[in-house]
C-alpha cells in the first residue's frame, strides 16, 4: 500500500460521497420550468458555471463541464495507473471534442471544447488538424487507430469502437461495462440506424455470431457472456432506450459496489468514474425533463428503475 493510492482512493471515495444523487435528479425533473431547476442545480456540486437562464442544451453543457473537472481533479490524486484509468474511462469528452472539431471543419459554429486538460490522450494534436483527412492521420498514428474512413460518423463510431476495447483491455473492474456498451453500440447501429458496423474490435468484444447475425433476436442470443447481460429482457429493436437506461443503472451499482471494497489500487477509482458519470447523465436527464414542464417526470422514474 502506497500513500498515493491512500490518497487517491480516499479523495475518490470523498467525491463519490458528494454527488447530487437521485433524489436530487428527481427534484430537478419535477421542477416547473428548466430555471427552477437550474436555480435549484446551484446547490450541488454542478453548480459551477451554471447559468439560471441558459437553454437546455448550455445548462446540460454546464453539466457535463462540471463532471469532466471532477474527473480531472479526481485523476490529479491518482498514481500512474489510477490517472490512466480515469483518462481512458473521460474518453466520451475527447470524442465530443473530435465531433465538435469535425463539424467546424465543415464550416458549422461549435462551442469551445472541452478542457482536457491531463485526461487528453492526442486532443492538442486533433484540435490543430486542418482537415478531415490531418485528423484521422493523427488518430492513426495514436492509440485511438486508424478509423479507416474520414467521414465524421465514420471516425466518431470508430473512436467510441476504441474506447470501448481498450477499456476492456486495460481496466479490467470496466471490462463488463465496455462490452455492455459496445453491444448497445452495434444493436443501434445495426438495427435502428441500418447501417453495418464495420470495425476490427467487434468480434473480440461481442463474438462471432453476433457479429454475423442479420436480426435482432439472432444478435442478441450470439453475444457473448460479458456483453448478454445488457440486452437482457430487450426483445425490440425500439426499446434499446431501456437497455441504455439499465446499462446507467447497472454501471453505477457496480460502481458503488467498487467503491465499497478495501483496496487501494485502481478498483475504487474506477468505482468513483462510475459513480459520478451517472450522477451527471441522470441530472442532465432531470433538466431535459423540467425542460418539457415535467411532463416527461413518468419516462424519467422509469430511467431511475
Amino acid at each position: 500500500m502506497g500513500a498515493g493510492w491512500v490518497a487517491g482512493v480516499t479523495r475518490a471515495e470523498a467525491m463519490a460521497a458528494g454527488r447530487a444523487g437521485p433524489a436530487t435528479a428527481r427534484r430537478l425533473a419535477a421542477a416547473p420550468g428548466l430555471p427552477d431547476a437550474l436555480r435549484a442545480l446551484a446547490a450541488t456540486p454542478y453548480r459551477r458555471g451554471i447559468d439560471v437562464e441558459a437553454g437546455i442544451a448550455e445548462a446540460q453543457r454546464a453539466v457535463a463541464e462540471n463532471l469532466l473537472w471532477q474527473l480531472r481533479v479526481l485523476a490529479g490524486w491518482q498514481p500512474r495507473p489510477g490517472s490512466a484509468a480515469v483518462r481512458l474511462l473521460a474518453s466520451p469528452f475527447e470524442i465530443a471534442n473530435t465531433r465538435a472539431r469535425l463539424r467546424a471543419l465543415a464550416g458549422a459554429p461549435q462551442p469551445p471544447p472541452y478542457r482536457l486538460g491531463a485526461l487528453s490522450t492526442v486532443w492538442p494534436r486533433l484540435s490543430r488538424a486542418g482537415s478531415p483527412a490531418e485528423l484521422r492521420s493523427e488518430l492513426a498514428a495514436s492509440p485511438w487507430g486508424d478509423p479507416g474512413s474520414e467521414s465524421p460518423a465514420a471516425v466518431i463510431a470508430a473512436m467510441r469502437w476504441s474506447a470501448a476495447a481498450r477499456t476492456a483491455a486495460n481496466v479490467p473492474s470496466a471490462a463488463r461495462w465496455a462490452a455492455g456498451e459496445a453491444a448497445l453500440l452495434w444493436a443501434r447501429e445495426a438495427f435502428v440506424a441500418g447501417r453495418r458496423p464495420t470495425t476490427r474490435h467487434a468480434i473480440r468484444l461481442l463474438g462471432t455470431a453476433a457479429v454475423r447475425a442479420t436480426a435482432f433476436g439472432a444478435f442478441r442470443a450470439g453475444l457473448t457472456a460479458p456483453a448478454k447481460w445488457a440486452l437482457e429482457g430487450v426483445e425490440t429493436p425500439g426499446d434499446l432506450w431501456r437497455a441504455e437506461a439499465r446499462w446507467w443503472s447497472t454501471v453505477e451499482r457496480d460502481g458503488l459496489r467498487l467503491l465499497h471494497e478495501a483496496r487501494f489500487d485502481t478498483t475504487p477509482v474506477v468505482g468513483a468514474v462510475a459513480v459520478l458519470g451517472t450522477d451527471a447523465w441522470r441530472v442532465r436527464a432531470g433538466l431535459e425533463c423540467a425542460a418539457q414542464g415535467g411532463r416527461g417526470l413518468e419516462a424519467f422514474d422509469e430511467l431511475l428503475g
